[in-house]
């Protein structure tokens, strides 16, 4: 309010300047009473999570699978407020994150660990074991002797807290949930609970502990058991799989419905029996070839682990005929060429007619029972004993003919394409700071310092900056933002060159720090307006064409030198020294809060970062320095004296529209002129202007001093003085 009063109150008596000074007093009454602005970012009202229904099954899973888990314990939201900016009448930004501790029941069948895991159906974990989101994961396998969990012990307390024995279950800790939009994300887990996937055996075994499964052999990737009744477990596996159950002595036997290597032989002839004429109490045996199926073709749901265990569809081998197509579900994991061989087989069974016989005897061997395979003296080949029925007049059988082939090798097969999300390990990052001669833009008194920030791949997550002054408090500055900066460094050293003419001699090779980074080439009318500008060590650089070598690293060539008045660093260059590209990727950093660039720290802390990476402010000052001054020359007058000349150059005015001199940006116009060693001169002047006249005998007597023949020409700044302009004196 005081800056509106006293701006119209300046205006009226002062005009633009009253006005001016007027505002510049409102905002400082304005600060000192209210305060500095400060802009909030948007909050979460309601900061309850997701819960899960008491009661709910626990499936089991058997080798590889993917699978959602249940949430059995959760905390609420928890808000992390951070603010960024402030002080001196600069407006503050606070932003707020949020993170949640919870625990998802898996498997109520012992696992040996967690693949990776998928949230929102983007990758959360890696197959390294690696999150991509911030939080600590810890998995419990699920066995017997399982401790508690500490996070959970220590929220609920150690009397009330259990250890979810033969559970297996995972507990997220402070999982950060900016990128799920601030709320628990559906989550489905890489469950490994069987190393080299699992057998028909260890499925049956589960849902009949006493059975005898000897000769299940059949190898599945994985398999999840939903429900717990024995009779939909079988009936899923015996539509795939054709199973058959019958007695071994006091066991209950489980096996495929296939022809032994051994069958029992059923010597006794049939009996006729009874006073009907049917064909059965007729000769004591009767055959029905029941009709043509009308089923043509089977498909086979199954999970696909290519395609990251999304539900597949395979058909049976073979051409579609007329008719009626099946489709089987199996809840397995599978490669598509198996399940494709697989729905071979279910077709080949199910879509021929079957051949039964009614078989009575007058006595039977006790070896003889339900799903036993015999020969018969009637028929050929082998038959399944499906049924048994003692009668007044005999036991009757119904016999089931067995096929000796019908198997359907795993055959070539296309998965069929899934976009899936790239699994790459999270990075450490690869920090740059930076200080940049001014550019005219804003204040001559500021300080442009910058970081660049990137990584060695595409999953870097970007990182939180930090400013660390020498007594060690540490100052946010904010975050990179997760694109990375094209930076790298240079494989040899840059050659010196001219900073006058294009250097179409010298080239540099750089190594970018990761792959996925790229430098374009640009034409000379892109150069002059600011294009592919970049600093080499110390020194700023344009360049025009750029090679792509074949190990991955770029030449750049066709250069302009020097650029931004750093001619001064041409020569200093050094193999390794690091390269950025000056584009928006690059982040401006307060210079309030990093101190003095000479003597901070920058700090970038990431998700790949064992700690955090940190990096000194290269080229340090320069935004303050003054340019060097050029075309300096030196004239011996007619008795013997020296007139020395120079021209001088002024911060951030790198154009020249309107052909007349400019101010030098700085509180007055200093130069210290030396002669001899700059470390050492024997002679020194401080000057107003770009002039220095010397008389004959001082001429003389530097003359004869035996310190080099050399002038050193420097401009003092505020902060600074700039590099030198050396003149060498000829004989």
């Amino acid at each position: 309010m005081a800056t509106l009063i006293l701006t119209a109150v300046g205006t009226a008596l002062g005009g633009p300047l009253g006005g001016a000074i007027g505002a510049l007093i409102g905002q400082q009454v304005d600060t000192a009473i209210i305060g500095s602005p400060t802009r909030e970012g948007p909050r979460l009202k309601d900061l309850s999570v997701q819960t899960s229904s008491y009661g709910a099954a626990l499936p089991l899973h058997f080798g590889t699978m993917r699978a959602a888990g249940t949430v059995i314990w959760a905390t609420d939201l928890v808000e992390h407020r951070e603010t960024q900016g402030g002080g001196k009448g600069r407006p503050s930004v606070t932003a707020y994150t949020y993170t949640s501790s919870f625990a998802v029941a898996l498997s109520s069948r012992p696992i040996s660990g967690i693949g990776r895991i998928w949230a929102d159906g983007n990758l959360l974990r890696g197959a390294a074991g690696d999150l991509k989101a911030g939080g600590t994961l810890r998995i419990h396998t699920g066995y017997g002797d399982q401790p508690v969990d500490p996070l959970i012990a220590q929220a609920e307390g150690g009397a009330l807290c259990p250890a979810f024995r033969h559970c297996a279950y995972v507990v997220f800790e402070d999982l950060e949930l900016a990128d799920f939009g601030n709320r628990l994300p559906s989550l489905t887990f890489e469950i490994l609970a069987d190393a080299g996937g699992c057998s028909l055996a260890q499925i049956v075994v589960s849902a009949l502990p006493e059975a005898d499964t000897a000769g299940l052999d059949a190898k599945l990737d994985g398999f999840s058991i939903d429900s717990g009744r024995a009779g939909d477990i079988l009936a899923s596996l015996s539509a795939a799989f054709a199973l058959t159950s019958s007695v071994r002595g006091n066991r209950l036997a489980v096996a495929a419905q296939t022809v032994p290597a051994t069958v029992l032989a059923l010597v006794d002839q049939p009996v006729a029996g009874g006073a009907r004429a049917d064909a059965v109490r007729a000769t004591g045996w009767s055959r029905r070839r029941e009709p043509q199926p009308a089923v043509r073709q089977v498909g086979l749901r199954y999970y696909d682990p290519a395609r990251d265990y999304q539900p597949g569809l395979q058909w049976s081998p073979g051409r579609a005929a007329p008719g009626d197509l099946a489709v089987t579900d199996l809840p397995a994991a599978m490669a598509a060429a198996e399940a494709r061989g697989l729905a071979g087989t279910i077709a080949h069974r199910n879509t021929r007619p079957a051949d039964r016989i009614r078989y009575r005897v007058t006595a039977i061997d006790l070896a003889i029972m339900p799903g036993q395979v015999v020969r018969l003296p009637v028929a050929g080949g082998a038959w399944l004993i499906e049924s048994w029925e003692w009668q007044a007049d005999g036991v009757l059988l119904d016999l089931l003919a067995l096929s000796g082939g019908g198997a359907v090798s795993a055959a070539t097969a296309d998965p069929g394409r899934a976009l899936l999300p790239v699994d790459t390990p999270v990075p450490a990052t690869d920090l740059a700071a930076f200080e940049l001669p001014w550019d005219g833009t804003g204040s001559a008194d500021s300080t442009a310092i910058f970081a660049a920030a990137s990584a060695a791949n595409s999953g870097w997550r970007g990182a939180a900056l930090f400013a660390r002054q020498p007594g060690g408090l540490l100052a946010v500055l904010g975050s990179t933002g997760r694109r990375r900066a094209v930076m790298g460094r240079a494989v040899a050293a840059l050659q010196a060159g001219s900073p006058h003419l294009v250097d179409r001699y010298n080239r540099v090779v750089i190594e970018l720090a990761g792959p996925g980074l790229q430098l374009a080439p640009s034409e000379m009318s892109g150069l002059l307006q600011g294009g592919n500008r970049a600093l080499l060590g110390e020194e700023l650089i344009q360049f025009a064409s750029v090679e792509l070598l074949a190990d991955g690293r770029y030449s750049l060539s066709q250069l302009l030198r020097g650029r931004g008045g750093t001619e001064w660093a041409i020569g200093a260059h050094v193999a390794g020294e690091r390269f950025v590209l000056l584009d928006d990727c690059i982040i401006a950093l307060d210079s309030l809060m990093l101190g003095d660039p000479a003597v901070c720290r920058v700090l970038a802390a990431g998700l790949g970062d064992v700690a955090p990476v940190e990096s000194t402010v290269n080229a340090a000052g320069s935004s303050r320095r003054p340019l060097s001054p050029v075309h300096g020359s030196i004239s011996r007058t007619a008795d013997g004296g020296l007139d020395l000349a120079w021209v001088r150059r002024a911060r951030g005015a790198w154009g020249w529209p309107d052909f007349a001199d400019i101010p030098l940006n700085e509180a007055a116009e200093v130069w210290d002129v030396s002669y001899g060693d700059p470390a050492a001169p024997v002679a020194q002047w401080r000057l107003g202007t770009a002039a220095l006249s010397l008389a004959p005998s001082t001429a003389a007597s530097l003359a004869a001093s035996a310190a080099p023949a050399r002038f050193s020409i420097r401009q003092v700044g505020s902060v600074s003085a700039s590099p030198p302009l050396s003149l060498d004196v000829s004989p």
